[in-house]
């Protein structure tokens, strides 16, 4: 058993109130969502009051946690609606018991907004976001005298730095880090090549993501000839990153000292976030069983991860700083090795499973139900019907709600999921 250190949290993503649910059944210690203004996923679903509230309702009954982004960078403009946000989420809503229903932190990296939310939502912790620039235990120590409880290191640290940092800096204060999803080529996430070529500000939370774009050399007495910097039969994609991933490496990540195991993904899928949540759940939880158990589980872990939609996946710079090739990738396609077909609403008695189907399957199909405690079963989709008890051969349309007759009978909130061709 691990006696030296605590277990870390496990912080999952969640784009919508489904998708929480999700992260919180399939073993998240705690959530982070935006609402609808002032965190850094625009095009996210993101969370209207109303969901927020059913949302936190529903964590704090099954005993997570709830974080909302507001980790814009805000303009004077932003000011007086940042803090009308901080007092509605201040009380959301009223339990039955009479108390409050609020987040239990908020992730800001502007200064500015970080004393809004002092003033008008003191009841709530102050988390400092990755994109306050994070690398040094001077800067964590003057976020705390600032009143925060919780500081994000940045994506540039390795495991060595924040094991220092850890060091020096007190007990309560802690340590969230990123341990898998994409990572952006810009220092801590604070890019402006979206805002140049489009109008659409990454720090105000609608990135176009332009580092995902295709681009070419041009020397300056000579226009118009395209030099390529590098390139395979896709083209050049010499501003990618690997997507991170450090299931491998639970046993450094606890020895760190790090508090909070935080994963990207604000715009994923619930199949995403439910393999994700899943699999690290598992891989915390047998590590603190005995690093033994961890051992011998790597190939669960690697196999299950490797279900999810992903490009390449990098340790980033935790281990050294990147060398040229392991962390830029020489594409832009996704592996994508299972499709995701749909979410257990509710089982009827007579067998049916109700989905809103997100991808196309068909009657014969074999699919897999993904369970929350880490089984995968095998079924046969039997028979399909509509809304109106139709039969269907196959379900073409995403998000219809369809009634699904498999082999093998699942229950609410599984997943259904088909590996792809």
């Amino acid at each position: 058993m691990v006696t030296r250190n605590k277990k870390p949290e496990l912080l999952i993503p969640a784009s919508s109130l489904e998708v929480l649910k999700v992260a919180v059944l399939y073993g998240a210690d705690a959530v982070y969502i935006g609402g609808e203004m002032y965190g850094l996923r625009a095009k996210a679903k993101n969370f209207s009051r109303e969901d927020m509230a059913e949302g936190i309702r529903f964590a704090h009954a099954h005993g997570k946690k709830v974080y909302v982004t507001a980790n814009i960078t805000a303009h004077n403009r932003d000011l007086s609606g940042v803090a009308e946000y901080f007092r509605e989420l201040s009380c959301l809503d009223v339990a039955e018991d009479g108390t409050p229903i609020r987040p239990d932190a908020l992730i800001i990296s502007d200064p500015g907004v970080f004393e809004l939310a002092k003033e008008h939502a003191p009841e709530i912790e102050r988390h400092i976001s990755t994109q306050a620039n994070n690398v040094n235990y001077g800067t964590y120590l003057f976020w705390q005298r600032m009143g925060a409880t919780r500081v994000v290191s940045a994506r540039e640290l390795s495991l060595e730095e924040i094991k220092e940092i850890r060091q020096n800096i007190p007990e309560d204060l802690e340590i969230e880090t990123f341990i898998h999803g994409a990572m952006c080529i810009s220092y801590s996430g604070r890019c402006l090549l979206s805002n140049y070529f489009t109008g659409r500000d990454a720090n105000l939370g609608a990135c176009t993501h332009p580092c995902r774009w295709k681009y070419y050399l041009m020397e300056e007495n000579r226009p118009g000839e395209y030099l390529p910097v590098f390139e395979n039969e896709r083209g050049t994609y010499i501003f990618n990153s690997k997507d991170l991933c450090m299931i491998e490496y639970i046993p450094e990540i606890v020895d760190a000292g790090i508090d909070s195991l935080k994963v990207e993904g604000r715009m994923k899928t619930a199949l995403y976030v439910a393999a994700v949540a899943r699999t690290y759940r598992k891989a915390i939880d047998d590590f603190f069983e005995g690093i033994e158990v961890y051992t011998e589980n790597l190939p669960y872990y690697r196999e299950e991860i490797a279900k999810c939609t992903y490009r390449q996946f990098t340790t980033g710079f935790f281990f050294d700083k990147p060398k040229t090739d392991a962390q830029i990738y020489d594409n832009n396609v996704y592996v994508k090795e299972y499709t995701y077909l749909g979410i257990v609403g509710a089982v009827t008695e007579d067998g049916y499973a109700i989905i809103e189907q997100r991808n196309k399957f068909a009657v014969g199909d074999t699919v897999e139900i993904m369970k929350k405690n880490g089984e995968n079963e095998a079924a046969v989709v039997l028979a399909l019907k509509d809304e109106e008890g139709n039969e269907m051969e196959n379900c073409p349309h995403p998000q219809q709600k369809v009634y699904v007759k498999l082999s093998a009978l699942p229950e609410e909130f599984d997943l259904l999921r088909q590996k792809a061709e």
